[in-house]
């Protein structure tokens, strides 16, 4: 008796099957707060109306804060014409999903703020106190620190923006405290056929340090610049495309060079605080009615003799010398630094919206995860750690 021939395939394995795709990942849609920012003589807003209408196109929703892009010329209108909806109530605008501000929250704006919400906002390290920390871990929040944000080439691209503004706008600043008409000396900062050209002096040669150098050759003024790195001398040079002087700061040097100054830009970071280059001494042997611009106050200013001032009064004179050390120079050109802000933001959110949320963006964002302090309520930020002897947890074991 024979047997029955066996299949290797069943009847139902046989049977044709509907061919299964690839599901499209859903695209995250989100309400989005903008608060009016209280900080001291702030006037930045962190997207444009523009900015906003394309994201309300891509379908996410923005409540507004009445007010909030007054200091850029934004109005309310302008705001509500491009989708978004303006709110006369702070909590409002901070209990959305994703809340964007330029200075960081107060204590009483972060109670304003619902759990487990995305803030994007500068840190201010610095400035900030352990208590800070504290009410967003209870709040359970992720937040992203801009000035923390690194593009793949290593760059701290809000940083960056904020520094080509302030570089550039330091020149500007100069040129208005030297005439007449603000008490200066009445020198025209640039140069005329058979006047000699204002000599300028730049310690610096970063970011700051080449913007300011870039507008005053553009003006025509005789430029020296001081940085104690070759590195960053001979790659300001190259990215010039012509030769000017430079020099390592050498006390001697420098002091001749400020003797003949009219103007000097303070344009040196440092890691914790800038260092001073100038001292009281050499700042009494400048020009009676030189400028001197630190732009290096915010971290404690390369003069000796710079202090702390304002926007409503920016200016002090100490040994005949016009000293400016306001240390927000990009809110001075609050609508400039708005656009540049919301260049940055924009993509961040509609990459957020494409790839369904925070968390699908920030695995593979390195950026993003460069910039995170806080990840619903764990602190994953080393320097945030140890700067204040918090414990914290590495984001990478977080996303996993």
């Amino acid at each position: 008796m024979s047997e029955k021939p066996s299949f290797p395939f069943s009847k139902q394995e046989l049977t044709p099957q509907v061919e299964m795709l690839e599901v499209k990942r859903r695209k995250g849609e989100f309400v989005i707060g903008i608060p009016k920012e209280i900080h001291f003589q702030e006037k930045r807003v962190c997207l444009t109306p523009d900015a906003v209408g394309a994201l309300v196109a891509q379908g996410h929703k923005f409540v507004i804060e009445s007010g909030a892009g007054n200091g850029a010329n934004y109005s309310d209108s302008d705001y509500s014409e491009a989708g978004a909806r303006i709110s006369y109530s702070v909590k409002e605008a901070f209990a959305c999903q994703i809340i964007l501000k330029v200075e960081p929250p107060t204590i009483a704006e972060i109670t304003y703020i619902n759990p487990q919400s995305i803030l994007f906002s500068a840190l201010q390290l610095k400035t900030q106190h352990k208590s800070y920390f504290e009410a967003l871990a209870k709040k359970r929040v992720t937040a992203i620190a801009f000035d923390f944000i690194q593009d793949k080439h290593g760059v701290f691209t809000v940083v960056k923006c904020m520094s080509e503004i302030a570089g550039q706008a330091s020149i500007l600043i100069a040129a208005e405290l030297l005439s007449n008409a603000n008490k200066g000396n009445g020198l025209l900062l640039g140069n005329i056929n058979g006047v000699p050209p204002a000599e300028i002096v730049i310690i610096g040669a970063g970011t700051v340090g080449e913007f300011a150098v870039r507008s005053a050759i553009g003006l025509g003024a005789n430029v020296k610049v001081f940085d104690n790195s070759l590195t960053k001398l001979r790659s300001l040079q190259e990215r010039l495309g012509q030769r000017i002087y430079t020099s390592t700061i050498q006390p001697k040097t420098l002091l001749k060079a400020l003797m003949r100054c009219d103007v000097a830009i303070g344009a040196v970071r440092g890691k914790s605080r800038s260092p001073i280059y100038v001292t009281e001494t050499m700042t009494e042997q400048m020009k009676d009615g030189a400028v001197i611009v630190d732009v290096s106050i915010d971290r404690g200013g390369c003069f000796e003799t710079s202090e702390v001032t304002n926007h409503k009064n920016p200016t002090i004179t100490k040994h005949g010398v016009i000293h400016y050390g306001v240390p927000n120079i990009p809110s001075r050109y609050s609508r400039t630094a708005s656009v540049s802000l919301s260049n940055i933001f924009t993509p961040y959110l509609l990459n957020i919206a494409e790839e369904g949320g925070f968390e699908n963006a920030a695995r593979y964002d390195k950026s993003l995860q460069k910039g995170m302090y806080f990840y619903r309520g764990i602190l994953t930020h080393k320097s945030v750690a140890d700067w204040f002897g918090l414990p914290y947890r590495d984001i990478n074991l977080l996303f996993l």
